[in-house]
């Protein structure tokens, strides 16, 4: 089957979940027209279907090519990229001085949803180009955004973030990758990079990689890390391309999923060194480098959604057609489709549950990133860059957990078939288990969230957020409505979870920061799936009160009473495992 955008969730999940409607009440978006969110969904809905979907399977099978340092993708790709770019689709949220649309990222967060759900491996290589747009955009020159920005921007060229090395991945500061300033200011960089995605490809003529690299005299660390543009081919004065640089693919991964995206091992100084340009101030690229990656993170957890979503419209497309069984209680000759049993309809339930809530704190990450920058108040600003700092985290990690989770349950109901690659279930599954180890593994953004986001500014936004999470709750019980059923029980007991595992986690960061991060990880799912519980919730009483919420209010419900009914665990792991968790060598190493 085909991918279909499912308009109506996505904006319900932006308006109510996220808070965009709110947001552009209050005057945060200027003059921004909400209405338009429709209308860009619907046309990105529509190429998605009948452009990118098609080639998800033949970019799987097919894969990419090496061959003298030049990168083949699979066929249609380059056809399928062209008419991106000129359909608008890489501009949609990009700066208008450079040719963008100047759209709020929520919007295009709601396109890389769409994008990364009709194929992932083709929505990966954008997604990396906003990231890059966003660090040139805060860091680079006037010349050098004169030169590559409005490139960028339109998607002729496409960018690339190259950090990871053989002995640096996580620990980035580790990274040997060195740059030697020359006589005219350009530097010359040499070493190598690996798990470069997109690294090269035949879709664009140029590529623009922003690398990491050490100065001879740079302090250890990540305190002696720059970060520089690097063509891939040099720009002539008059803007036409000139010399090759010296930055070449001399490798590409065989992968478990993402077979059409290329991964690539990116050499620099075969030919005396590759010419690059410094972003920002040396000995400060990690700085200009989160601008990029906190960005991909987000993106990443919207890939997540998008798997998601494509696997559950899969595995529900096949279970109403898969004759296996007769529904309890029913006589008569032949079988029923699997959708008649419980168990089928309860993992079915759980797909879209999970992806729902997973969306919707995605979006809410978007909007938080929006207001930051967008508010005309700087108190305003202030507290929504708070918002977005903290919520990040949970975005990627809740998410591409949750992608990989439905796409478990997707090969679930397709049973035996599901194993079989023909189906595509398969594919989902290998697709979504990258996106909780890249940019940054989700370990690392539990980690993230407990020693550096819940305490920022005296934990300050984790108790807002929460008191407006209580608002919602609230609403629920006095809404004394039995369609809900618990919910209201389920989420206020979550609330209670949250609230003492945050202050829990909070008093140990400085005293026993190894008890704290031994319980990183089920706080950020204890975090998450509460978070996700009430924003579906606060939608579910949206749809209620315009007519169209049973469905929304059953999902709310069930997302309460199956998953965040797990809170009170989480709650004690975190707090009581810290012992075990820390006195495990004896097991692990005995």
């Amino acid at each position: 089957m085909t991918y279909r955008a499912p308009i109506n969730d996505m904006l319900l999940a932006l308006n109510h979940g996220a808070g965009l409607k709110a947001a552009v009440e209050a005057g945060h978006y200027g003059d921004f027209d909400a209405d338009i969110a429709a209308a860009v969904l619907e046309e990105a809905g529509k190429f998605a279907t009948d452009v990118l979907a098609p080639l998800n399977r033949v970019g799987d099978e097919h894969g990419i090519k090496l061959d003298s340092g030049k990168v083949t993708t699979a066929p249609g790709w380059p056809d399928a990229y062209k008419r991106w770019t000129d359909g608008g689709w890489n501009a949609v949220s990009g700066p208008e001085a450079f040719g963008g649309q100047g759209l709020p990222l929520a919007i295009n967060a709601a396109c890389t949803e769409i994008w990364s759900a009709s194929n992932v491996a083709f929505g990966l290589c954008p997604l990396l180009t906003l990231s890059a747009i966003e660090a040139l955009d805060a860091h680079g020159s006037d010349e050098l955004k004169k030169i590559y920005l409005e490139k960028l921007v339109s998607g002729e060229w496409t960018g690339t973030m190259q950090l990871t090395e053989p002995q640096a991945g996580s620990d980035v500061g580790a990274l040997r990758t060195r740059a030697e300033k020359q006589a005219d200011g350009t530097y010359r960089i040499k070493g190598a990079k690996i798990f470069i995605t997109y690294g090269d490809h035949d879709m664009t003529d140029n590529i623009v990689h922003f690398v990491l690299a050490r100065l001879p005299d740079a302090p250890a660390g990540t305190r002696g890390i720059s970060l520089f543009l690097i063509p891939k081919f040099m720009v002539n004065a008059d803007g036409s391309l000139g010399a090759r640089n010296d930055i070449y693919a001399s490798g590409i991964e065989h992968k478990l999923g993402m077979h059409a995206s290329p991964t690539c091992t990116m050499t620099m100084g075969d030919h005396g060194g590759a010419i690059g340009y410094l972003i920002g101030e040396e000995n400060r690229g990690m700085q200009c480098m989160f601008t990029m990656m906190n960005q991909a993170r987000l993106g990443v957890g919207l890939e997540g959604v998008g798997v998601a979503d494509r696997a559950y419209q899969q595995a529900l497309a096949y279970a109403l057609e898969r004759k296996q069984g007769k529904a309890v209680g029913r006589n008569g000759d032949g079988s029923d489709a699997i959708i008649v049993h419980p168990d089928v309809k309860r993992m079915l339930l759980q797909m879209r549950a999970m992806t729902a809530a997973a969306r919707s704190i995605c979006y809410a990450t978007a909007v938080a990133l929006d207001v930051a920058v967008r508010a005309k108040d700087a108190h305003v600003r202030a507290d929504a860059a708070a918002r977005g700092a903290l919520l990040t985290p949970i975005a990627k990690a809740f998410s591409t957990d949750i992608g990989n989770e439905v796409a478990y349950l997707g090969v679930q109901v397709h049973g035996g078939m599901g194993f079989i690659e023909e189906t595509g279930a398969a594919q989902h599954y290998r697709d979504a288990r990258i996106t909780s180890i890249y940019e940054g593994t989700n370990g690392i953004q539990a980690i993230d969230l407990v020693t550096r986001k819940l305490a920022a500014n005296g934990g300050a936004s984790v108790w807002t957020l929460l008191a407006e999470l209580d608002a919602t709750v609230k609403q629920v019980e006095t809404s004394n409505d039995p369609v809900f059923g618990t919910t209201g029980t389920k989420l206020r007991d979550a609330l209670g979870s949250l609230e003492r595992a945050s202050k829990w986690l909070i008093e140990r960061v400085a005293s026993k920061p190894n008890d704290a991060l031994a319980g990183a990880t089920p706080y950020l799912r204890l975090f998450g799936s509460t978070l996700g519980g009430c924003m579906l919730a606060s939608e579910a009483i949206a749809a209620k009160n315009s007519g169209d919420g049973e469905r929304y209010v059953t999902l709310a419900r069930f997302f309460a009473e199956n998953v965040t009914v797990q809170a009170a665990s989480l709650e004690k792991t975190v707090t009581d495992s810290a012992e075990a968790v820390n006195g495990a060598d004896a097991v692990l190493l005995g």
